[in-house]
């Protein structure tokens, strides 16, 4: 009897304890064990802020969707989030904290490629895991990352066919628009590698890039609109990032660029971007991406009204009045439920395991299509949209693929790709 009294009582204590604990703000170890932590690495402040900061929310609310139907492995997960503020080593410093002080299970994060390529050795080093959500140049393979939104023959090659094509308006003459860093530029390296091989010439490409935060854009139209004139049927295809999207899609309205003289394709503007932009002048200029808020499906609607419930139940600024969907948001939220899908496949959250249940797995995509993870390249299988701005500042697709496209994060217009294209993830990551 004296033996079970002592240890009735000492596990009396020690709930007390812990409740002690807690009540002080401690997080006792015990607790702690009891969830799966997971990294969150956008930027909320600075130049990216209008992109990224949604993207938080979308992980946060995917994961409040697991945790709703019993976490994974049993156990809720538990974010933490950080702040990299558009500050590109800071993404390294925070990738770093994140894995070795928070102890995460994974990171979903990134916007621009110059991100990426900061955080990707932290990654690589320690063995972890990175989730990136959007659209990017391709030209990189890593065992450690998986990349959900679209390689350029998911996105940039398409928009650029489509403006070639008839319907398009038969494009004889380009404008390579970008944010002056490596996503951009490698993009348009591969578009200029592309343009030559259907026959156009130098003369016919200019580029142009400005830095980020850039707002001062009534030289680069004006200039635009001279090279427009000069006899053949010229397209803008923009690379811009961040909020310098608002003054450069202003000062379209100012000068009255109009789509059906120049039609301008943007791969980084979607229905967040457009938000704080007077549209109506903009109607029937392009966007090309995998996802669009106005696609009509059941699977659509309903991440439309759980996206619309959760912004107006957090207070989320912008979204709770008017909410918004867009391209990185939804493959956001397929990579937060990939990740989870894995996990559980695997009964781990090792990184090697986690990487080996990845392998194939499949989630009902908002665009309409069952998206799935490529085995070899770590890329999902993607249909690409081209959408029209409208008045409201929502797209009308006027083109999509017949089915999903298979990534190419090799393009075959770059020399020295030649035999890369299905290499295995693991292969590529070795060298």
């Amino acid at each position: 009897m004296q033996s079970k009294f002592t240890r009735r009582h000492a596990a009396q204590s020690l709930t007390a304890v812990t409740l002690g604990l807690a009540a002080l703000g401690f997080a006792p170890m015990a607790l702690a064990a009891d969830t799966i932590k997971v990294g969150v690495l956008h930027s909320l402040s600075g130049t990216m802020a209008i992109s990224e900061t949604v993207l938080k929310d979308t992980v946060l609310m995917a994961i409040d969707e697991i945790n709703a139907k019993g976490g994974v492995l049993g156990k809720k997960l538990e974010p933490v989030v950080v702040d990299p503020a558009s500050n590109w080593p800071l993404f390294a410093e925070k990738a770093k904290q994140l894995i070795t002080q928070d102890k995460v299970a994974v990171t979903f994060g990134c916007w621009t490629s110059v991100s990426r390529k900061s955080v990707l050795p932290v990654f690589e080093e320690t063995n972890a895991l990175l989730f990136y959500p959007v659209q990017y140049e391709g030209e990189e393979l890593s065992k450690n990352v998986f990349y959900t939104g679209a390689a350029p023959n998911q996105q940039a090659i398409p928009a650029v066919e489509y403006l070639m094509s008839k319907d398009g308006g038969a494009a004889k003459r380009w404008v390579l628009l970008g944010t002056d860093y490596v996503y951009p530029r490698t993009t348009n390296k591969i578009l200029r590698a592309f343009l030559h091989s259907k026959g156009v010439a130098d003369a016919d490409i200019i580029e142009e890039y400005t830095p980020f935060g850039h707002a001062d854009y009534q030289s680069i139209i004006a200039k635009i609109k001279k090279f427009a004139s000069e006899g053949k049927r010229t397209a803008v295809v923009s690379t811009i990032n961040g909020d310098s999207n608002v003054p450069f899609y202003k000062e379209l309205g100012n000068q009255g660029l109009k789509a059906k003289d120049v039609p301008v394709v943007a791969f980084s503007v979607g229905e967040e971007e457009l938000r704080g932009v007077d549209t109506k002048p903009l109607v029937g200029h392009l966007a090309a991406w995998n996802y669009f808020q106005s696609i009509k499906n059941p699977t659509n609607t309903e991440f439309i009204k759980k996206w619309s419930d959760y912004a107006k139940a957090k207070g989320i600024a912008g979204h709770k009045d008017k909410p918004l969907t867009n391209d990185p948001m939804e493959a956001t939220y397929i990579g937060v439920h990939m990740w989870a899908q894995a996990v559980n496949k695997a009964k781990s959250t090792d990184t090697d395991k986690v990487i080996a249940a990845m392998a194939g797995q499949t989630f009902k995509a908002p665009s309409g299509i069952t998206s799935t993870m490529d085995p070899k390249n770590h890329h999902l299988h993607k249909s690409v949209f081209i959408g029209e701005v409208q008045a409201d500042g929502q797209f009308k697709v006027v083109w999509k693929t017949k089915g999903p496209v298979v990534a190419d994060p090799w393009s075959d217009y770059i020399p020295e790709n030649k035999g890369k294209k299905n290499e295995p993830v693991m292969m590529a990551a070795k060298k």
